[in-house]
């Protein structure tokens, strides 16, 4: 487990959550089955128990497509006597990464054949003013708890993401506290992530060493090999989950059934593995080069003129900032796995912004002073053909940061 000089992320996590019930009217903790929020609600339970605040409100927005091991956990935690359950089945939009022609799931829609039944004490109907899965926690906190101070309580790490790292170590978001985001100043509604400094190890060794219970899909993973980078709970049609569906038939039979009959695409992902679909490593002979074959496909295979005016507007964007990088065809290629997973929204092009060497040319590019970076963070500074660090800080001294 990680350490600092005077704790652990434990310790840490501990006194943070204990700050935040001190400091808030309401802690809500938000649950979505997965490993980070499982320590996340066992850690506020401990704590909301200590001070006598049981039960605790959990949220749960369901995507109605999830794995059923893990809906299975959920209904142990949201029917257990120290929680205040707050399941959300209500109609929303869900992006539906795996087909161009289907790119939504109206979720829990009237009129639709539902993978699973709804709960019954489940909140059911979208009162909140708005169909979309982030903007329905700040919508539902603003519905329920106008008069009262607010503290979500989110499992995200750092780990994860370069983004992430940036993002809750840059700045505060509440007092000294840089780990959350807002959601509502007027209303003092934020989200806090209290495990951001945890690793994948920290989060596995705090679930066995207490014994806690956890989502069934994990030992599944684990007994099939499934990398932990991929090890994921929830949504099941993400951009960042369709891998999943190429196992899904083998580790839930009946969940994979449900959904290729619930959401088009479904079946056509599973064919098609990772090396004939979403890798994009070999330029098609036909093209000169990935610029025309991005081009090609943005034409032919986006067929919603909004969604295909969307990717216009990220590329044209990209290809103006990165017109002077060395390595442009990362850029292409990025943008073609992000048409290849219908990623009209644009989370692929924004973890391929958020990647180091795409921020050092950010830097270099903006003139602003810099650490020196590892060579492998620089091949797309275009500096004498090929990019020199020690060279670049010999002519440019005044573009590098003095460390002291």
């Amino acid at each position: 487990m990680i350490s600092y000089l005077n704790h652990n992320v434990l310790e840490g996590a501990r006194a943070r959550i204990e700050y935040l019930y001190e400091e808030f009217d309401q802690v809500i903790v938000s649950f979505s089955g997965g490993k980070d929020s499982t320590v996340i609600l066992n850690l506020a339970l401990e704590i909301a128990e200590k001070k006598g605040k049981l039960p605790q409100p959990v949220l749960f927005l369901d995507q109605e497509a999830e794995w059923e091991s893990a809906i299975s956990y959920i209904r142990k935690v949201m029917t257990d006597s120290r929680v205040k359950p707050y399941w959300l089945q209500v109609p929303i939009r869900i992006f539906n990464a795996t087909s161009a022609k289907d790119p939504w799931l109206w979720c829990w829609a009237e009129g639709e054949e539902w993978m699973r039944e709804k709960e019954d004490y489940a909140i059911k109907e979208n009162i909140y003013g708005t169909d979309r899965f982030h903007s329905l926690f700040p919508a539902f906190t603003k519905h329920h708890f106008s008069d009262k101070s607010v503290a979500y309580l989110a499992g995200v790490r750092c780990e994860e993401s370069p983004n992430r790292l940036v993002s809750l170590t840059d700045k505060a978001t509440y007092k000294h506290i840089t780990y959350g985001k807002v959601l509502s100043k007027p209303l003092n509604h934020f989200t806090f992530y209290p495990i951001y400094d945890w690793a994948f190890s920290d989060v596995w060794k705090a679930i066995h060493d207490y014994n806690w219970a956890y989502a069934g899909i994990y030992d599944q993973y684990y007994r099939y090999g499934v990398p932990k980078p991929n090890m994921r709970v929830s949504n099941l049609h993400h951009e960042t989950a369709v891998h999943s569906l190429t196992w899904m038939h083998e580790l839930e039979a009946d969940t994979w059934e449900k959904l290729n009959k619930r959401l088009g695409g479904i079946n056509q992902s599973k064919h098609y593995n990772r090396k004939d679909l979403y890798a994009v490593k070999d330029l098609p002979f036909m093209f000169k080069s990935w610029k025309e074959y991005r081009d090609y496909l943005l034409r032919n295979l986006v067929e919603d003129p909004k969604h295909k005016e969307a990717f216009t507007k990220k590329f044209e964007k990209l290809d103006i900032l990165y017109y002077e990088s060395i390595d442009k065809d990362r850029l292409y290629k990025a943008e073609i796995t992000s048409i290849l997973h219908n990623d009209f929204e644009g989370t692929k092009l924004e973890n391929f912004r958020n990647m180091n060497p795409n921020i050092a040319f950010r830097t270099w590019k903006s003139g602003r002073p810099y650490l020196p970076r590892p060579a492998n963070e620089l091949y797309m500074i275009p500096y004498n053909g090929k990019y020199d660090f020690a060279e670049f800080a010999k002519m440019h001294p005044e573009r590098i940061y003095k460390q002291t």
